[in-house]
């Protein structure tokens, strides 16, 4: 039989003062024990009753207000364009196209593309022609007729020149007899009379020699300039029968076909327009907003096929069309691989970059309060605060007042606060 501990046990007798000291103590914890709970309880239920709603903590994204640089940035939305995209254009007043190509054939620079049959140019560039050859000959037979008149006119100085001569030594004998008697005194006299008079005519005949030789050259120079006025309408016609035949201006591919094959257009007509892979570049479509802060040569990231590009603006339209401005972004270097006419593409405009700044990451907020008003979260209630943003960016936002570093934000999720001044968040 195996014995029990009874016997080992002894009731000690509790004396007065004990028991009402452990009444005591009982009754001071559990005191200490209703005062904690009731702390805890009265600043919650102060919480949840100073709140007008009471949102779930996972339907909320909130942010820590922080300090760095803040990269100032707008994302916009652009396709692929040609840097050079020729339209070709029919020439001729009326002519009938005959195409060589077709569209998206890849064609090399002088390439045959279209052939324009005009017999309007063709008959006039044989009229010129015939005017040309005409007028050479013209010039030709100004130059013989120059030296034929130049002969006639030498050959009268020259013959009046050998009747002075001759009147001279017809004098000379005269003098060397006069003193003599042998000659008459009157045949002296008309002796002088006649070498004055030769004297006289081979003067007169050397300078309508001159005269004539300067009345033919001027005459060959206005012929010969007849003849440069032909040359160069010659060569007009020449260039517009020429153009009739149309060749690729670059090298690339044929985008559109304007015309069809075969048909009559009149002088003016679009016929194709030619795309230059080789040269693209990025066409954005940009917020009016955004207008006031861009500038030629700004940086932009482009993305494009799962890769990152950069690039310069290079152009900005002064035209707003639906609340956006184009411009245009070139290329930084060599361009992506891959590229295509009109594809779609998305990019970064790096407008500015501010350092040590306090800021705060984007979200809806912004939006839906206009940028005045944030709810910041203290001991589990988002409270309604005012605030003053500055620049913007892609990701972030620039906080000039209102809220201070290390606050935390409700960036996402306010849409069902309906501007309460105080919001509980439940965990």
């Amino acid at each position: 039989m195996i014995r029990d501990t009874s016997f080992q046990d002894t009731a000690i007798a509790t004396t007065p003062s004990q028991a009402r000291k452990r009444r005591l103590l009982l009754i001071g914890g559990a005191v200490a024990i209703v005062a904690v709970l009731g702390a805890a309880a009265y600043g919650a239920v102060g919480s949840w009753l100073g709140s007008e709603h009471s949102v779930s903590a996972a339907r909320l994204r909130i942010a820590e207000v922080t300090r760095g640089t803040l990269i100032r940035d707008a994302a916009v939305n652009g396709r692929i364009v040609a840097a050079v995209s020729p339209t070709l254009y029919s020439t001729a007043p009326s002519s009938t196209v005959t195409l060589q190509a077709r569209a998206g054939d890849t064609v090399k620079k002088g390439d045959v593309l279209a052939v324009l049959e005009s017999p309007d140019l063709t008959d006039e560039l044989k009229k010129e022609q015939s005017s040309y050859q005409e007028l050479a000959a013209e010039v030709a037979r100004q130059q013989i007729l120059a030296r034929k008149q130049n002969m006639l006119a030498q050959r009268d100085a020259d013959t009046a020149e050998i009747e002075r001569l001759s009147a001279q030594r017809t004098l000379e004998r005269y003098d060397s007899v006069a003193n003599e008697g042998v000659v008459a005194k009157i045949d002296y006299q008309k002796a002088k009379d006649a070498l004055h008079a030769a004297e006289i005519r081979a003067k007169h005949a050397t300078q309508a020699s001159i005269l004539e030789k300067d009345d033919v050259q001027l005459a060959l120079k206005t012929k010969s300039a007849q003849l440069e006025r032909q040359k160069l309408v010659l060569a007009n016609a020449q260039r517009r029968v020429d153009e009739l035949t149309v060749r690729a201006p670059v090298d690339g591919f044929i985008g559109t076909l304007s015309v069809a094959n075969r048909s009559v257009v009149p002088a003016n007509t679009p016929l194709m327009t030619l795309v230059d892979l080789s040269a693209l570049e990025v066409e954005l479509e940009v917020p009016e907003t955004y207008v006031n802060d861009l500038g030629l040569g700004m940086r932009a990231e482009i993305t494009v096929n799962g890769a990152t590009a950069t690039g310069k603006l290079s152009a900005l339209s002064p035209e707003v069309v639906k609340n956006l401005v184009l411009a245009r972004v070139r290329f930084d270097g060599r361009q992506p691989d891959g590229l295509r006419q009109s594809q779609r593409i998305q990019a970064r405009l790096l407008i500015d970059e501010k350092r040590n700044v306090l800021m705060l990451p984007r979200g809806p907020f912004v939006e839906s309060e206009g940028g005045r008003f944030a709810y910041v979260v203290q001991d589990g209630v988002a409270v309604r605060t005012p605030i003053r943003m500055g620049a913007t960016s892609v990701n972030a936002v620039e906080i000039l007042g209102g809220l201070q570093q290390g606050d935390k934000v409700v960036v996402a999720g306010t849409d069902g606060f309906e501007n309460a001044a105080r919001v509980s968040i439940n965990n």
